[in-house]
């Protein structure tokens, strides 16, 4: 059993920070824990400790109030070649489940396992999801976990072939609906040639998705190719479009992907960035409900990561319930943020997709006040 505590004040310009708060000098960068490689998801267990995976293949329980972390054990073997590796992570009623991608005889399919933790070891640890179509692509995985209404939902990506999208036998590019036991949940879509898992199709590569707390909605983002990353609002039955619609260019030549960027039959996007910011990971600010909050100018405002740009976007949302403008909060201070949690105090808590030798470490950060 490996553990260790820390926590570090990372000094930063004030100008990056500006859109918190006019008194900006109030602002703090906080490490919490070890320094990690690559880390990817992350999910409270309590109010004071989460889960936090490595690509590679590991995970951490830490606690955010002293720094003091431990790796959990009994992790499975994952296949973490370019973009695949352990993924998304979420905690419910006693029980992880984690996403990964895994090596079959046949390819590298998305697999999604259960477990308890006892001793920070994972027992009781089945696979209750395993795509269908494996392949050897290296390239587009998503993943990212919710629950909402007693159900698990996966984001999968396309696996870098753009029409898998559109084939609804295919998990790849489509978010899925489970039982937590793996099992097809009864009001799942019941469309003609599509897996009964699939709950949406038509997606690229989504790696943010969060349960809107004041509708109930899954909100979802994924990555366009050149231009045309998207925030979407998930409903069953649902086909978004790629790659017969799109707001993208082509990688290489600049030419549009589609012709159309809305089609009848088609969900249109509720936000698009031209160009690609390469989304993951995201939360909303609590409002005033009861949680703590350290951010008054953020309340009800969705939190975005950006890999390209090292961002930290903050999306205000109308009095529709759909996104309205954007800020940046983070530019360039943490490096690439690959997830974003809002804490019971209303601090900010990232992920940043870097590693223990990079400028800034890879690790858990907290911005706070």
């Amino acid at each position: 059993m490996i553990k260790s505590s820390a926590i570090f004040l990372v000094f930063i310009c004030i100008s990056s920070l500006t859109s918190f708060s006019a008194r900006a000098d109030n602002i703090q960068i906080q490490q919490i824990g070890p320094s990690l490689e690559n880390p990817w998801g992350m999910d409270f267990i309590n109010d004071s400790e989460l889960l936090v995976t490595e690509k590679k293949g590991r995970i951490y329980r830490i606690n955010i109030s002293d720094g003091s972390s431990s790796e959990i054990h009994n992790v499975p073997k994952v296949s973490s070649t370019l973009q695949g590796g352990l993924l998304d992570i979420i905690y419910n009623d006693g029980v992880v489940y984690y996403c990964y991608s895994k090596d079959t005889s046949k390819g590298t399919v998305l697999a999604i396992d259960s477990a308890n933790i006892v001793n920070d070891k994972l027992i009781k640890r089945i696979t209750i999801f395993e795509s269908n179509k494996p392949s050897w692509s290296g390239y587009h995985f998503g993943c990212r976990l919710e629950i909402s209404s007693k159900k698990l939902f996966a984001s999968l990506g396309e696996r870098g072939h753009r029409f898998n999208s559109q084939d609804a036998s295919s998990h790849a590019g489509s978010i899925i609906s489970l039982n937590f036991d793996g099992s097809i949940p009864k009001d799942n879509p019941k469309l003609e040639g599509w897996a009964p898992e699939n709950y949406s199709i038509g997606h690229r590569n989504p790696q943010g998705m969060k349960l809107n707390p004041e509708t109930q909605e899954i909100w979802s983002h994924e990555h366009g190719p050149k231009g045309g990353d998207e925030i979407n609002i998930i409903v069953a039955g649902g086909n978004y479009g790629w790659p017969l619609v799109s707001n993208g260019y082509e990688y290489g030549t600049d030419d549009k992907v589609s012709e159309y960027d809305s089609l009848p039959g088609f969900n249109d996007p509720e936000w698009v960035w031209i160009p690609s910011i390469a989304p993951s990971g995201m939360d909303f600010y609590p409002m005033n409900s009861g949680e703590k909050v350290m951010f008054p100018n953020l309340q009800g405002s969705l939190l975005v990561g950006s890999l390209k740009f090292r961002r930290l976007y903050s999306i205000s949302i109308n009095k529709d319930g759909l996104p309205e403008s954007e800020s940046i909060l983070i530019d360039g201070t943490l490096g690439r943020i690959r997830d974003v949690a809002i804490a019971k105090d209303g601090s900010i808590l990232i992920l940043n997709d870097e590693s223990s030798l990079s400028k800034p470490k890879g690790g858990l950060y907290r911005i706070f006040r």
